[in-house]
């Protein structure tokens, strides 16, 4: 049977199924198939302090070895030049992670992974991971909602409607949106919240691809310039519903 379809970052569902497993909410052949989504294999790079196999259940195994538990669970980092969210250090963590542009920290075991691409597989580097500060869920959900609502005042002034409809329909239409697939155990109002936090990104992806064909210099500007916020809105967000460690309490 194919892994259901999942528009989240790997490092998320990592962070969402290796959480639910640790907590005893699905079981492992479940985590490492949400995990895997479409990806042909997950590599497990060294690191752990004892390694108990490879893959995702070896990285789930080894992580619950070196003392990720039930209650910090795994969280998601999505860190950018400039605004490390989600990390902690030390500097070679950060370093990795914002080549990868995300990873996921285990606190109770003081270490994260970073995925990197190789084709159809996914590699995972160990590295060492300090604590961390993290956005909660109720003040990452109300910035995305002012980003959102500042992002389309910005791009109607840009006139998005005429150099990128679509983006315009979609800022129009944000109730219509794909709901991530999510592990029991996963509060209702985070997974809501990966949702928006997702769209949000798709939005700023969509209304920057062509950048290129700006008229001028200043009107690409005026474009990244409208759309800053809610970028940085939507990776506080999806980091906050993909990091057990501000999930509002059940």
């Amino acid at each position: 049977m194919p892994a259901p379809s999942c528009p989240l970052p790997v490092s998320a569902r990592l962070a969402w199924w290796g959480t639910a497993w640790l907590r005893g909410t699905v079981g492992p052949d479940d985590a490492v198939h949400a995990v895997l989504g479409d990806d042909v294999a997950h590599v497990l790079g060294p690191g752990l302090p004892e390694p108990v196999g490879s893959g995702v259940l070896g990285a789930l195994l080894g992580l619950r070895s070196a003392g990720a538990d039930a209650a910090s669970g795994l969280g998601l980092a999505l860190p950018v030049e400039g605004d490390l969210l989600g990390l902690g250090g030390p500097r070679e963590l950060n370093r990795a992670a914002l080549d990868a542009g995300e990873a996921v920290v285990a606190v109770g075991a003081g270490l994260a992974l970073v995925p990197s691409y190789v084709g159809p597989t996914v590699e995972w580097a160990v590295l060492p991971a300090a604590r961390r500060q993290l956005p909660d869920v109720g003040e990452a959900d109300r910035a995305l909602r002012g980003g959102l609502l500042e992002a389309a005042e910005g791009l109607a002034a840009l006139d998005v409607a005429k150099w990128r409809p679509e983006v315009a329909d979609r800022l129009m239409d944000l109730r219509h949106r794909a709901t991530p697939y999510a592990p029991p155990g996963v509060p209702a109002r985070c997974v809501d919240l990966a949702a928006r936090a997702v769209q949000a990104l798709e939005v700023v992806d969509l209304a920057l691809e062509d950048d290129g064909a700006a008229v001028s210099a200043s009107e690409a500007r005026a474009r990244r310039d409208a759309l800053v916020p809610l970028e940085r809105a939507g990776r506080r967000a999806l980091v906050a519903a993909c990091s057990p460690e501000v999930w509002p309490p059940a």
